[in-house]
């Protein structure tokens, strides 16, 4: 049977159940919140969504794993791990006003009661913590992670309490010890353990019980009440130890070993968990301030020799670079090579070398004989203006995983770490340069940071140990980086540098509303300033990074230096650049001289071997005399005409073919004065005829031989011309840049995350809509009916329009249950609207497991 009824419009997405006055658990909670409170737990949680959990109760267990709770963690700033902390050695549940106690102690601290609701707020939001303000509850996990014990310790440095402590003590011992403080004993030991909790606990007796120690006995307390609150005691301890540990102010853990219980030690603490409370980031400190006019010409003064740079590096790797070592990357010696022929220290010739290969301009061959190359995007990248081909390199430098300050370290297998080589992404790299160069945004125009304040800042945004010390280093590296590259001048940020982070670097310490402290509805105290996220420094989208490189290209347009088209010739054989040349003329003029000096102005000089070498590219001495004459503010001097037609003169006057190699000349003297000379043994020349020299060397040899001898020899084909050489500009194939490593899985934009907030609460609505009673598996779970029961219950939800639970088995054999509200039943199929899924999707009816009828509210 079929229906004829179109389709009915797309019915309202799922909505949230009422929530209960108090949750029971996670998933009560998660239940409860609305649908962008969903949103930001996903935001901030990434991993939760990989896969997309199929209801609430999911998503909650998901979110308690451990691997979860430790990533999350990590990412929380100082004070926020230290409110999760305190919640760890609270009572469970525990109340907003004990966590405020806690953390001020008994002086009060008003800037950690105007923190305290945004920490709580961020601890809720990521699913840290849930219930109302008067039943506070940290997950399991983030509690077992932080909870005191003998294996790991508690941050706050807080030992265990005096029930937890106590819990192996035997009865009579217990009694003792209630007996030695000067309590009355009782008729059981958990009322003993109560009584003796209570005096800890009571300020007034607690102080007149320790007026009483000895000052030995104060001493050790003093030493253990910050943390380790562990201690060892010999079989015999003394006198005052013994004091300490008959009064139950020492309670033994394991033979040997005492420790100081968590009340006491609040008590010695004046009720703080922590002994300084860190509510608000530390500020970053100006060094030094500049004029900012002074910051960017520096900076595009450093834009500019970057480029050249990178031009120079790989115009010496352009008939091919070195060899690739057998485990990828540059040998020892070649780095070195590099560093010389760039005359750079050999750290700042890696970083070089990594910018170039995160941009795609350099890349391995891949042939036989790999070696580094220019790849086809480098010709690309120098046709672009320069202000572009910078942007280019910035954009590159902060979004490459790669770190270049790890070359010459060791791996984890004490192996060394090369440049280009493998084992140098660091996933965590991008962020730290973008929170360097956001923070360096928030400080006035000009001003350059102090280092330590910077770093120090950095350490409480991120205090996790675990990555701590390396996200100070990366941190060191993007300073020195940023100043190599132009994005800073003299330390500080530049306009363009500035304009590179996107629209979001001048917020970057801007505010942030705190978020309630629970679920109560409790008013909360007016909120601290909260530092931005790390995370929200970076453009959103392709496009935006777009757009913000294309501006920060614009605002760096203006300072550098236009491109000459001359140079000034002088009298001892050498030019002048007072500038950057125009392309044409600086490859021209680089095959025409050699270059001696750089600096503001660049030094060529001609010599010989380079006029020669400009004759061997096919160049007449007429050209030459012509392009001179062309391209110079200054008369051509007359040595340098004179030395360009005096090594024309004599080039091609002896000509070196292949037979293995000759030598070829119209003038017999001149052949005989090659074979007089002496140097000339090594190339084992004889006569065949009165203008030819035969020689074993291969001709290559023999024409590098006669020039080391002061000839100007030049090569001849086979058929008698003579060879013009140019250098061969060897590249790899297409090759795309490296891909960055992800830090964990990828942030999800705004559609994916409404998608998955759509399917979750479609899914935790079919796993708890009441549902009418069908058979069910003995297992329990889907819904069991005969094929005539699910069809007949299709055909009559199609008429009545109703919503019904079916189990559903997938092509891969995936078990699920779902809600829909059927449509059409034709064929075989059934055409419905999917709560889970968000759409209309046809089901085979042979995959439906069994179908049943929502309960009535």
């Amino acid at each position: 049977m079929s229906t004829d009824e179109p389709p009915h419009p797309k019915a309202p997405a799922p909505k949230a159940p009422r929530p209960a006055e108090t949750p029971r658990s996670l998933a009560e909670a998660l239940r409860s919140r609305e649908d962008d409170a969903l949103a930001e737990l996903l935001h901030a949680r990434p991993d939760l969504l990989s896969p997309v959990p199929t209801d609430l109760t999911q998503l909650a267990s998901r979110a308690g794993t451990r691997a979860s709770v430790v990533r999350a963690l990590e990412r929380l700033d100082r004070f926020t791990q230290q409110v999760a902390e305190t919640l760890a050695v609270a009572q469970e549940p525990t109340t907003y006003e004990e966590v405020l106690g806690l953390l001020t102690g008994d002086e009060g601290d008003a800037a950690v009661e105007r923190a305290l609701p945004r920490a709580l707020g961020t601890l809720h939001e990521q699913a840290l913590v849930w219930g109302p303000d008067d039943r506070l509850r940290l997950v399991r996990t983030a509690r077992e992670l932080l909870a005191p014990g003998p294996q790991h310790p508690s941050p706050t440095g807080l030992g265990p309490t005096v029930a937890e402590a106590t819990a192996g003590m035997s009865p009579t011992r217990v009694q003792d010890i209630v007996a030695a403080a000067g309590l009355p004993t009782t008729h059981d030991p958990v009322s003993a353990v109560g009584s003796l909790t209570a005096l800890f606990t009571d300020r007034a007796r607690m102080s007149a019980l320790l007026d009483e120690a000895p000052a030995e006995s104060v001493e050790v307390l003093s030493r253990l009440v910050w943390g380790p609150p562990y201690g060892q005691v010999t079989a015999d301890p003394a006198r005052h130890l013994r004091w300490l540990m008959d009064r139950g102010l020492l309670l033994p853990t394991a033979p040997g070993t005492v420790v100081l219980p968590r009340e006491a030690a609040l008590h010695l603490r004046a009720g703080r968990a922590h002994r300084v409370p860190e509510p608000t980031p530390p500020p970053v400190e100006v060094a030094r301030e500049h004029r900012p006019q002074v910051v960017d010409a520096t900076a595009a003064g450093q834009a500019y020799t970057a480029l050249a740079t990178i031009e120079e590096l790989l115009k010496e790797w352009d008939e091919g670079g070195p060899a690739v070592l057998r485990a990828g990357g540059l040998s020892v010696r070649d780095l070195k090579r590099t560093a010389v022929a760039l005359d750079l220290p050999e750290p700042m010739a890696a970083f070089w070398a990594e910018l170039a290969y995160a941009a795609g301009l350099v890349a391995s061959d891949g042939e036989a004989d790999e070696r580094y190359a220019a790849t086809p995007a480098y010709d690309d990248w120098q046709e672009l203006p320069a202000p572009e081909r910078w942007a280019a390199l910035a954009e590159a430098w902060l979004a490459a995983t790669r770190t270049a300050g790890l070359i010459g370290g060791r791996d984890g297998k004490d192996r060394t770490l090369s440049a280009l080589g493998p084992h140098l992404d660091r996933s965590a790299a991008p962020e730290v340069r973008r929170r360097v160069l956001a923070l360096l945004a928030g400080l006035p125009e000009g001003a350059s940071p102090d280092p330590e304040s910077l770093l120090a800042r950095l350490r409480w945004e991120r205090p996790s140990p675990a990555s701590r010390d390396l996200r100070a280093r990366m941190a060191q590296w993007t300073l020195n980086e940023a100043e190599l590259l132009g994005v800073t001048g003299r330390g500080a940020l530049s306009t363009h540098g500035r304009a590179l982070l996107g629209p979001s670097a001048g917020g970057a310490e801007a505010g942030v509303a705190a978020t309630a402290r629970g679920t109560a509805g409790t008013p909360a105290p007016a909120p601290a300033p909260a530092p931005a996220k790390a995370e929200g420094v970076a453009p959103a989208t392709g496009a935006e990074r777009a757009v913000a490189t294309a501006r920060a290209a614009r605002l760096l347009a203006p300072l550098l230096p236009q491109p000459l088209d001359h140079v000034l010739l002088q009298a001892d054989l050498t030019a002048v650049a007072p500038g950057p040349l125009e392309r044409p003329l600086a490859e021209a003029l680089a095959v025409l001289a050699d270059v001696e000096s750089k600096g503001g102005a660049t030094v060529y000089r001609f010599t010989p071997g380079s006029v020669r070498r400009a004759l061997d590219a096919g160049q007449a001495a007429s050209d030459l005399h012509a392009f001179l004459a062309a391209h110079s503010r200054t008369p051509v001097p007359q040595p340098l005409a004179y030395l360009i037609d005096d090594v024309a003169r004599k080039h091609g006057h002896l000509r070196i073919g292949a037979a293995s190699a000759y030598v070829r000349c119209d003038d017999e003297a001149l052949l005989n004065e090659i074979l007089a000379d002496k140097r000339s043994q090594s190339l084992r020349l004889r006569r065949l005829a009165p203008t030819v020299l035969a020689a074993q060397a291969d001709p290559g040899t023999l024409l590098e031989g006669l020039r080391t001898m002061g000839f100007a020899p030049a090569a001849e084909s086979p058929e008698g011309d003579v060879l013009i050489t140019r250098a061969h500009a060897h590249r790899t194939p297409p090759r795309s840049a490296p891909e960055p490593v992800p830090d964990g899985p990828p942030l999800p934009d705004a559609t994916l995350i409404g998608a998955a907030v759509r399917a979750i609460r479609a899914g935790d609505l079919a796993s708890t809509a009441p549902r009418k009673e069908t058979p069910r598996t003995p297992s329990g779970g889907l819904p069991r009916t005969t094929s005539a029961e699910t069809l007949a219950t299709m055909q009559a939800a199609v008429m009545t329009g109703e919503t019904v639970w079916i189990g559903y088995v997938n092509a891969e054999g995936s078990a699920s249950q779902r809600m829909i509200a059927p449509v059409r039943v034709e064929g075989g199929f059934v055409t419905a609207y999917d709560h889970t899924a968000d759409e209309v999707r046809t089901f085979p009816l042979h995959r439906i497991t069994g179908v049943a009828e929502l309960a009535d509210d």
